[in-house]
Parts: structure tokens; sequence; C-alpha cells
């Protein structure tokens, strides 16, 4: 009998330790999203967040925390407030979503982040758009005299 009611204390133990040294780092084991939901909590959509780089992503702050998102994230964010639907960052660790942060549309804006586009045109381009350059003007560069460049003499000018 004694063996047996050791075994269970251990068992709680052990349980009890395992979730005090996971409460702190909750959502690095699941996933991630900012999520949108109407005045019901009806889920809306999501964006994922990571947590660490990756190409494409920008380090942002949300809460205190540092994530990596895209900048299509961040201007859906602002689109979805805008249309009076409440977005946070929630995580899921397979037992449903939980609540890390709130209002993260007041932590990271588009001019946080030194963009000004329409937040419309960063979520149909999927990022920001970079400076387009026409066909024309590049090979017009690549052919005119840098400074200290000297043209060269010509067989025909002697």
């Amino acid at each position: 009998m004694f063996k047996k009611t050791v075994g269970i204390a251990l068992f709680f133990l052990l349980l009890a330790s395992t979730q005090a040294a996971g409460a702190g780092d909750l959502q690095a084991s699941g996933d991630t999203f900012i999520i949108s939901r109407d005045d019901n909590r009806t889920f809306r959509g999501s964006h994922r967040i990571y947590n660490r780089q990756s190409d494409g992503l920008v380090e942002v702050e949300y809460c205190g925390r540092s994530y990596w998102v895209r900048y299509a994230t961040v201007a859906w964010t602002q689109l979805e407030v805008q249309q009076q639907f409440k977005v946070r960052v929630e995580y899921n660790r397979g037992r449903g979503w939980r609540p890390i942060c709130d209002h993260p549309e007041e932590q990271v804006t588009l001019a946080g982040l030194g963009v000004s586009e329409d937040p419309r045109i960063v979520m149909q381009n999927d990022g920001v758009v970079k400076d387009q350059v026409s066909r024309f003007a590049a090979i017009r560069d690549a052919f005119s005299p840098r400074k200290g460049d000297e043209a060269a003499k010509s067989f025909h000018g002697n």
C-alpha cells in the first residue's frame, strides 16, 4: 500500500513540476497565430506568426515578446480592425486556443515598420512592393559612364 501511495504522490509531483516548468514558455511548443474574431467570438481568419527568423519575415514585438511575421500579416491585422473585428495573438497546444496578447494592431503597424503603402496593396502583393525599375532605365544606366570613367579612345579618332 505504501508503494502505491508513494507512486501516486510522485506522479502528481512530477505532473505539477512539468506544468510549472512549461508555464513560462507555453507558446514555444505550439502554434502561434494572430486570430480575428467577430463580436460573437466567431473565428474569421488567422495568420501564423513565427518564433524564429526566416526569409521574407520581419521581427516584431507583441506584449514584450519577439516574433517574426510577414508584412502582409501586419497589413491584414490593420484591415481586420478597420472592419471592427477583434484580433489577438493566440496559441494552440492541442487543447484549444489560448490568448497571449490583446490588441496587436496597437503594438505593430506598417508605419512603425517604415512602410507607407496602403495595407490592401501590401496584402495583394504579399509584402512590400520593391522599387520597380523599368527595363529601359536599367539598360540606359548600364551604358552610362560613371564618375571617374573615361571614354575609350577610338581608333578612328587618331
